[in-house]
């Protein structure tokens, strides 16, 4: 049987959550969705590998929540997601949330940036999910409100940006806290030897899941390069906005002053803008985020916090403002858009001097991004005047061989 041809009842899943599934209005799984569930419900360890939007939150939620609705409940935390950020921890929560509306299963999110009295009071009263940041979770862990001893399940969640963001010793650390005997799950966009070696050292004989090339990005997502000089960043971005049907547009810069400048920028030339990045506080991130996922603004700014953390359906375009510091982080960033089989465009504004950057892309995706220009835009126009502003220097590479976090 294909796996098109699959539905959610051809699962084993349990009824209340076939019936929450139908009132989302899905009818059958993702591919990742199709391969990992039946696993997972098989108590497997498993290695989960996949593109950004392909679905990989659910097929480890929906068989969680099967599980824990058939086995005996307990105040004592019986499943624990680990994250890299607070948007992707909450991420989890809300797919536990719609998933479950026939379920009676308790979830709390765990992350820094907001204060400490809500999830104590969350973890007073018994969770049977965590989703969580290693950094507080070890906060809440050494301060003796978690207990572990009735953990069945462990997921780490976008392992591979866990790795990036240096979390590795804090997993560790957690890891020496839980129960030896559990199912351990890992998903993960990509699969560098690092991520290997984690999985080799947690995950006892996992099956592996691996759907579509590694590295490569999602059907369906329109490339394009736009070259132009630094300088004109900023003009060229506004010209796109006006010619193109850019409904709903994220926009990625290189560093937090960046994104901090090209947002002002786009709002004093009358552009409906957000801005999302790590210096934001938990109330403004969340705002950034519902102003941009119901169509409040129309373009979002955002560091590469947001590459893998944003759940925003029908996002029309990715502008890589800045060329992304590795082929992973390109494919991670337009992966926001073209998600669940949808087709969507991916434009990188290109300076000469980010050439080389976008040459090893291509080299990573084995094909050539085609050149673009666009009619009519004076790209001779000399630095200064209007498209000065954000453009101007900011994020500019400082040596034409920047160190890549991975190879």
């Amino acid at each position: 049987m294909k796996e098109m041809e699959i539905a959610f009842e051809n699962l084993g899943l349990h009824p209340n959550l076939l019936k929450g599934i139908r009132d989302l209005g899905f009818l059958h799984p993702t591919p990742i969705q199709a391969q990992a569930i039946p696993l997972i419900l098989n108590r497997r360890d498993l290695i989960g590998c996949a593109q950004t939007g392909t679905g990989k939150t659910a097929a480890f939620v929906l068989p969680i929540l099967h599980h824990l609705l058939e086995g005996k409940g307990t105040k004592n935390v019986r499943a624990l997601i680990i994250a890299p950020t607070r948007e992707l921890a909450l991420q989890s929560m809300d797919h536990l949330k719609a998933l479950s509306r026939y379920v009676h299963l308790k979830g709390a999110p765990i992350f820094g940036g907001v204060p400490m009295q809500p999830q104590i009071t969350a973890l007073e009263h018994g969770v049977d999910i965590l989703s969580a940041t290693p950094g507080r979770l070890l906060d809440h862990i050494y301060s003796g409100r978690i207990d572990f001893v009735d953990l069945q399940v462990l997921v780490l969640d976008e392992a591979d940006r866990m790795l990036d963001m240096g979390f590795l010793p804090d997993i560790r650390k957690i890891l020496r806290l839980l129960p030896p005997k559990r199912q351990n799950l890992m998903f993960s966009a990509t699969m560098p030897p690092e991520i290997m070696t984690l999985a080799r050292e947690i995950l006892n004989n996992p099956a592996t899941v691996q759907i579509g090339q590694r590295s490569s990005p999602a059907v369906g997502i329109r490339q394009a390069v736009y070259p132009v000089s630094r300088h004109l960043k900023t003009e060229l971005l506004l010209e796109l906005l006006r010619r193109q049907e850019m409904t709903s547009v994220l926009v990625f810069a290189r560093t937090k002053r960046a994104a901090d400048r090209l947002a002002h920028e786009l709002q004093r030339r009358s552009v409906r803008v957000s801005l999302l990045h790590g210096d934001r506080s938990q109330g403004q991130r969340l705002q950034a985020l519902d102003q941009f996922r119901y169509g409040e603004v129309q373009v979002m700014v955002a560091t590469d916090i947001a590459a893998r953390g944003i759940d925003v359906d029908d996002i029309s375009h990715v502008v890589n403002f800045d060329v992304p510091d590795s082929p992973d982080d390109y494919i991670h960033r337009i992966g926001r858009t073209a998600r669940m089989e949808a087709t969507g465009d991916a434009f990188t504004l290109m300076d000469k001097e980010e050439e080389p950057f976008v040459r090893e892309i291509e080299q990573t995706l084995h094909r050539a991004l085609p050149r673009v220009t666009l009619p009519d835009f004076d790209y001779k126009k000399a630095l200064g005047g209007r498209g000065r502003g954000a453009s101007s220097g900011h994020g500019a590479p400082q040596h034409p061989h920047r160190r890549h976090r991975r190879h």
